[in-house]
């Protein structure tokens, strides 16, 4: 395993040491697991690390894979090959974030996370930088926060300045203040 995907998987391991809190708000309940974007392949094949050890915890794991979420979505739209022609007739295409891909997208994930976790259970969203360019990250997580009884573990390939809780995608887009629980692989303690 990657030295820097290890100390991820080991400050992962720590933070899941910790009893979890019941009654806490949604957004006390977000962990980002913050990775540089060029360890995208090195986290994906290690990823059963964080289940092993997400179970080793007692708890349950709900791996959720976005790479082709709009992918699979577009192949569903009535007029997608016209979106092709003219992708500026998509709703949102100017801001960056389509509208009804976003919506589908996180009632679908409300309907999984409902369906097939619960208290004890780490959400994990595996892909989010396939939504760069299409969907905010803090608008997905917006929009599914609550419905996590467990936690939900964000896999992160961007950059996290705690100094005022913000946080890039692919380092790229601006940055977006948010209060989830940053977990690095320089965390130390």
């Amino acid at each position: 395993m990657s030295s820097k995907v290890g100390k991820l998987a080991a400050a992962y391991k720590q933070h899941l040491g910790v009893p979890w809190q019941e009654g806490i708000a949604g957004i006390q309940r977000v962990i980002f697991a913050v990775y540089d974007k060029t360890d995208e392949l090195r986290l994906r094949a290690n990823v059963d690390e964080f289940q092993l050890t997400t179970q080793q915890a007692q708890k349950k794991w709900l791996l959720i894979d976005l790479t082709n979420a709009f992918p699979e979505w577009m192949a569903k739209q009535e007029y997608k090959d016209a979106y092709f022609e003219s992708p500026e007739d998509l709703d949102g295409y100017q801001t960056g974030e389509l509208t009804q891909f976003v919506n589908h997208l996180i009632e679908q994930l409300k309907s999984q996370i409902h369906e097939d976790s619960d208290n004890n259970t780490v959400v994990a969203l595996l892909g989010v930088g396939s939504l760069f360019g299409l969907a905010r990250v803090s608008t997905v997580v917006e929009g599914i926060k609550d419905v996590i009884k467990g936690r939900l573990l964000v896999f992160f390939p961007g950059e996290h300045h705690p100094e005022n809780h913000t946080y890039r995608l692919l380092d790229a887009r601006d940055g977006w203040n948010y209060l989830a629980i940053p977990l690095t692989a320089t965390e130390t303690n």
